[in-house]
């Protein structure tokens, strides 16, 4: 089956462009029947699915700077930088409410991916079968090596999905979607590098050498995700948002001005490309519905208004 699915990179507060992204998205009413992300990108696509404009902008600008979000406070009290329990328990419960009913009923599917510290292999789960689960996994997904705890689920120990499948364009490409739009949150020339902190992963993660070869071999992961995603766009079966301005923002990032200015760039290159982006749709689904008729499928569909 040929259907088009939305790819969501993570990278901390660099999320905040995905969530621009996202929301001029939904400001057009424009949704994929397949996302998949990790990390802040699962996150960000969690509110995407269930609808809530602004709650992406409200959660990346205007809790950061509280200290139960992200601080050194927080990595000296409870060994994690981002206060976990906060993000995942006390925002999306009390202070913004996250509709899991929503969610849970959307026609989308949404896959959250994590990292499998005992074997360092990926970890997808779906919301049709975890939608109860969803904060949890979403925790699992987020949590940074070393300055996040693991999070055990089922007998499995999670860890940040970034690790080991930082654009999951490969298994949203198994999953059959012959074409992808996919939301990175680097800019075009981003080589990523060697982590200079092995030292530090193989004393946290002694017990799990797959996960410190999968850690040491990161960047690796990463340079050929992006080349092959490159390849990709090159020959028109991926659309890629990217951020069109040089980045000023860190994954741990707390200058609200800066997150601001990121949020609107990422509304801003959603803008000026959604003519493109709607051609591109639109000449996909010639090409599906050519070959449905060929081959007798069903080409699941991609709501625009």
């Amino acid at each position: 089956m040929n259907k088009i699915g939305l790819v969501l990179e993570g990278g901390g507060m660099r999320g905040t462009y995905t969530a621009g992204v996202l929301e001029f998205l939904m400001d057009k009413n424009l949704y994929f029947p397949y996302v998949i992300g990790v990390s802040a990108g699962a996150c960000n696509g969690s509110s995407y699915i269930s609808r809530q404009k602004e709650r992406n902008k409200i959660v990346n600008l205007e809790y950061v700077n509280q200290p139960q979000y992200l601080s050194a406070r927080n990595f000296i009290k409870k060994q994690q930088l981002f206060d976990m329990d906060f993000i995942f328990e006390e925002l999306p419960n009390i202070h913004v409410p996250f509709d899991y009913e929503t969610f849970k009923y959307a026609k989308e599917q949404f896959i959250v991916g994590t990292t499998d510290i005992s074997t360092g292999k990926p970890i997808y789960f779906s919301k049709e079968q975890y939608h109860d689960h969803i904060p949890l996994l979403l925790r699992a997904s987020s949590s940074i090596p070393i300055v996040a705890p693991v999070v055990e689920f089922e007998d499995m120990k999670l860890l940040d999905g970034g690790i080991v499948d930082p654009i999951p364009i490969k298994k949203s490409e198994l999953d059959g979607n012959s074409f992808n739009v996919v939301i990175l949150t680097r800019n075009d020339d981003y080589v990523k590098k060697q982590t200079k902190m092995k030292w530090i992963a193989k004393r946290f993660y002694k017990e799990y050498p797959a996960l410190i070869k999968v850690l040491e071999e990161r960047h690796e992961i990463y340079n050929n995700t992006i080349s092959y995603i490159k390849d990709q766009e090159e020959k028109g079966n991926i659309f890629v948002f990217r951020p069109s301005s040089r980045l000023k923002v860190s994954s741990i990032e707390r200058n609200t001005a800066k997150l601001t200015e990121l949020y609107y760039l990422g509304y801003k290159d959603a803008q000026t490309k959604y003519e493109h982006l709607l051609s591109w749709i639109k000449q996909r689904t010639i090409d599906t519905e050519e070959q449905k008729d060929s081959n007798h499928e069903k080409v699941a569909p991609i709501k625009v208004v």
